[in-house]
């Protein structure tokens, strides 16, 4: 029996109408996507949506029918939101998938060094290039040749690593220089990579079936993102001119983000917002898949509440909470409430890390992505902190202040 394929139950025309009405549903809503379903001959459709999608490329620039910055800014967040989840997605399919015995431990460790550690020279990279859309679409085709790869498993994985980086800092800078002010649209855009990591493993048991379904999503995303990004290939991305000049003691501060982050990543490989029993008489999907909803919900509020509350009360609240209900936990699903809460700071620390590098804002992105990956390496080392409410209190109390330290307006 011939393993399960979309190509068994879709002809090579629905296949194409069916891509083209995503498209159309991520760009553009559900009516124009019907518009593109309906004619029984898929050319006019495809043809209708690449009009739309140069149109969307004119507009970015401001020059069609006086759209504004805001709102085009808005639609290229939406876009690249999505892509995080698919590329996240796609990075823990393959991994789960490939990496197998002797292969796991060092593919592991290759695959969090370049999507995390090697953000920090990539953000310097794409700061001196202004090509941020472009860096974003490059991050996409390489995850998406680590496919191609995956006979070699660790090399696989370290190509996607590197893509999943590039697509990480290219959109990240693209976001921060429209975010303007305000951290709400970090917010989004970081929130949707911890359910593209959950999809992905469950996804990863069909990758002998569909295992080109991913990458050709990938690519196709790619597309959207290098035509929405086409205006900037001459005139560049607007960001700043590149200097890692700060104000008056940006350094420690930049430090102290670093230290909050590195914590936060460190608190995720402990038992620390463990939920015991309370969710086991679920489904294994639906279980598995409450505490990653808390987890980008938290990354979402966190960017919102930042906007009304302004960051340092914001960090205060949901810090303090959350180490109050670490330290006495009456209940199971206050696990799930400080996990939301203790997620809250993420968008906070990318935002105020780039108002500190304001003329390297990649390189602030991936300094505080390194951080993450040093916040894994002892349980790389296989050091374990003791099951304690106490001490797991403690060091979110001890983030708390770090945060409100870190968050101060630089002089």
């Amino acid at each position: 029996m011939q393993p399960f394929s979309v190509r068994h139950i879709l002809s090579a025309k629905s296949r194409l109408v069916l891509g083209v009405r995503l498209c159309y549903i991520i760009l553009y809503g559900k009516n124009l996507a019907q518009q593109a379903i309906l004619p029984a001959n898929p050319k006019p459709a495809c043809s209708v949506l690449v009009r739309r999608i140069v149109l969307s490329a004119k507009e970015v620039t401001g020059s069609v029918n006086g759209v504004s910055a805001k709102a085009v800014f808005y639609r290229k967040t939406a876009l690249l939101s999505v892509v995080h989840a698919l590329v996240d997605m796609s990075c823990a399919a393959l991994f789960f998938s490939v990496l197998k015995g002797e292969d796991l431990w060092l593919g592991m460790v290759l695959y969090n060094a370049c999507a995390f550690l090697c953000q920090l020279p990539m953000g310097v990279v794409a700061d001196r290039l202004n090509r941020n859309m472009l860096f974003a679409a490059i991050g996409c085709a390489l995850v998406a040749l680590g496919f191609g790869l995956r006979t070699v498993p660790v090399l696989a994985m370290v190509v996607a690593g590197l893509g999943n980086g590039a697509f990480h800092v290219g959109g990240g800078i693209e976001v921060l220089n429209g975010s303007e002010t305000k951290a709400s649209p970090l917010g989004v855009f970081v929130s949707p990579g911890a359910i593209g990591l959950y999809f992905g493993r469950v996804f990863s048991a069909n990758m002998l079936s569909l295992p080109w379904l991913l990458p050709a999503i990938l690519l196709l995303f790619g597309g959207a993102i290098l035509l929405l990004g086409k205006p900037e290939f001459k005139e560049g991305s607007h960001n700043a001119p590149l200097s890692f000049e700060t104000p008056k003691g940006g350094y420690l501060l930049l430090a102290l983000l670093f230290l909050v982050v590195a914590l936060r990543s460190f608190m995720s490989t402990t038992a620390a917002f463990s939920t015991g029993d309370l969710l086991s008489g679920m489904q294994p999907v639906l279980s598995g898949l409450i505490p990653v909803l808390c987890l980008a919900l938290g990354k979402t509020a966190g960017g919102f509440a930042a906007d009304r509350l302004k960051p340092i009360p914001t960090a205060i609240v949901s810090l303090g909470l959350c180490a109050l209900f670490l330290f006495f936990p009456l209940s199971p699903a206050l696990a799930l409430c400080a996990l939301f809460l203790f997620n809250m700071s993420m968008p906070l620390t990318l935002f105020a890390s780039a108002r500190i590098l304001k003329g390297a804002k990649g390189t602030a992105f991936g300094l505080l992505t390194a951080a993450l990956f040093m916040g894994i390496v002892p349980f790389f080392l296989g050091i374990s902190l003791p099951a304690s409410n106490v001490l797991h209190g403690a060091l979110a109390a001890v983030s708390g202040v770090l945060l409100v330290i870190g968050l101060k307006e630089p002089k």
